[in-house]
């Protein structure tokens, strides 16, 4: 009856997936390259040789192996909770939904609330449309009956484990360095190569396994327990002084408001806001260190609120998430929300998601969101803007070698670093616009296109290297109505501890304004010295990787000739 019921939700579910955007998912040729498609066979069904772990990175090649993992590994009995809370197949399936989804919110599993939290509808939704665990878990555990008749019982289940996944014996512990995906695997150099079903070697990279998100963020917030990173993010005058005028110099917006200021940090915005006149300031730090800090900080400032103090600004340390378990504020009570969320290249190790919980859950509606607007912007760097001239001339001496090396590498691995606009030869394009006020959390994955033009004052054709992305984002008039202000990562304006984001191209491309190709006869390959390229046509996609907090980032670029002439280059996969 289960196997029959998996079979029916899986073909209800899978008729509905949207398949139409062919378009946007193949490339011209129909080619995938070294892409497959995860987790699904060529009969349609749902492929059982991949199950990710419902609370890290770990995959199983079964749901056996899986839940023995989360049971050993992270206290969750899957199979005991079904068992004592009698839960039937439609009950389990939300279960596993509703695991995931408390997962990637960072919030507390509790299997033993009497309210059955994942008793409801929206959890026969999958949280992922092709999690194969929902498809296979009642298959699985018919297999198990089986199993257990000729013999293999738990123990041998942990044996398994440890022979697949490098157990220590005395804890049942899953060796961080290695992801469990087949029965045929090796580790060498923390790269687990693996042989699937039709025998076909291939490699995925295993350091990422067994760190759940909740570690991760111990260890994002912990890492802001260092007073130099808070000492450079304060000095940061474009940063700091951006959030200072839109505070103070905004009094009808701030004062008599209540304020909530998520990852406050040493408070200085905290302290901001309650200068301005705001009636009470809610600062929300989940680093332990930080919120003593910033609760020491209010409190020599005169303007903490507790029993022993009569002041605006009270500190709660805990994630956004959580805090009605630390203070007592009601939903949607909240007038103005600010935080300084971004990452480098805007969206690594941001913190929007926490921002937009807290939008949807404390503020007013109508109420004012701060910075309100976020924009991504794109253009092309020449040479000047690698360390290539550097190492051209070291005292005289040619050391071109170590720079065409360097460069070479950077083609893998994404840069920060400052850009100067002079390095520019293309002039920015608009990648990617957000509406703080209004935007949901998975629009941060996003593919966009774009196209670079050279900058018409070139009288010859330039080498472009790669392209530099950065941010702006907005306090605009919508809120701030007395003084809206702009905070700007641009190549083009002083810069700050965000730097920019560079991502390299294997192949540097010519590009050269018509002005300067008219009348040319240009024979060789489009982007090359010989026939320079009139545009670059780019399509970035950015999307939150495996790893929480970090972001993957593709590029793909086809150079366009002055006739409509077109050369793609491979696409890039950066992770950030």
């Amino acid at each position: 009856m289960a196997a029959a019921a998996t079979k029916m939700v899986k073909n209800e579910l899978l008729s509905h997936s949207d398949d139409d955007d062919t378009e946007e998912n193949f490339s011209e040729d129909g080619d995938w390259g070294d892409w497959e498609e995860a987790g699904v066979e060529e009969d349609g069904d749902v492929s059982e040789s991949d199950f990710l772990c419902l609370f890290c990175d770990a995959h199983y090649v079964s749901c056996a192996l899986l839940f023995e993992h989360c049971r050993v590994s992270h206290g969750f009995d899957f199979h005991g909770v079904r068992k004592e809370l009698k839960l039937d197949f439609y009950s389990s399936f939300k279960l596993i939904n509703y695991v995931r989804s408390q997962v990637a919110e960072n919030k507390a599993v509790d299997v033993k609330d009497v309210n059955f939290p994942w008793d409801d509808e929206k959890y026969l939704k999958p949280f992922w449309q092709e999690d194969s665990l929902l498809y296979s878990f009642a298959d699985d555990e018919e297999e198990e009956d089986k199993e257990d008749e000729e013999g293999l019982d738990r123990e041998g289940l942990i044996e398994d484990l440890q022979k697949l996944g490098d157990l220590s014996i005395d804890d049942v512990s899953i060796n961080k360095d290695v992801t469990l995906i087949s029965n045929k695997q090796s580790c060498v150099d923390g790269l687990v190569v693996v042989n699937g079903k039709d025998e076909e070697a291939r490699v995925c990279d295993g350091r990422l396994a067994g760190r759940n998100i909740r570690k991760v963020n111990e260890n994002y917030f912990g890492s802001y327990s260092s007073f130099g990173i808070h000492k450079d993010m304060i000095s940061d005058k474009v940063r700091t002084e951006a959030y200072r005028d839109a505070l103070l110099k905004n009094p009808s917006l701030l004062a008599g408001s209540v304020v909530m200021d998520v990852g406050c940090g040493t408070g200085i915005l905290s302290l901001f806001a309650a200068q301005a006149g705001a009636s009470r300031v809610v600062a929300v730090e989940a680093s332990e260190k930080m919120a003593k800090v910033a609760t020491k900080i209010a409190k020599d400032n005169k303007v903490f609120n507790d029993n022993e103090h009569n002041g605006v600004l009270e500190v709660a340390h805990s994630m956004v998430e959580e805090l009605e378990n630390s203070i007592q504020i009601q939903p949607h009570s909240v007038d103005v929300l600010v935080s300084e969320w971004m990452g480098y290249c805007l969206l690594y190790e941001s913190m929007l998601s926490s921002v937009l919980y807290a939008r949807d859950r404390w503020l007013k509606p109508g109420g004012a969101i701060l910075p309100d607007t976020a924009t991504m912007f794109v253009a092309g760097f020449g040479k000047g803007a690698t360390s290539l001239p550097f190492w051209e001339d070291v005292y005289g001496f040619d050391m071109s070698s170590i720079g065409k090396e360097i460069l070479e590498d950077t083609t893998r691995i994404p840069v920060v670093d400052v850009i100067e606009g002079r390095d520019l030869v293309t002039g920015p394009a608009l990648l990617k616009a957000f509406d703080l006020a209004t935007m949901k959390p998975d629009e941060v994955d996003f593919t966009e296109t774009a196209t670079l033009e050279p900058i018409e004052s070139e009288t010859e054709a330039k080498l472009c290297h790669g392209v530099v992305l950065w941010f702006d984002t907005g306090f605009t008039d919508r809120f701030c109505k007395e003084n809206p202000t702009l905070l700007s990562t641009s190549p083009y304006t002083p810069p700050t501890h965000w730097a920019q984001t560079v991502l390299t191209f294997q192949e540097p491309i010519s590009l050269a304004p018509d002005t300067v190709l008219a009348g040319a006869d240009r024979s060789g390959a489009i982007g090359t010295e010989e026939s320079p390229a009139s545009s670059i046509h780019l399509r970035v996609s950015v999307a939150r990787a495996s790893e929480h907090r970090s972001i993957d980032v593709s590029l793909e670029a086809t150079g366009v000739s002055s006739k409509g002439q077109k050369r793609r280059w491979p696409v890039q996969i950066f992770n950030l």
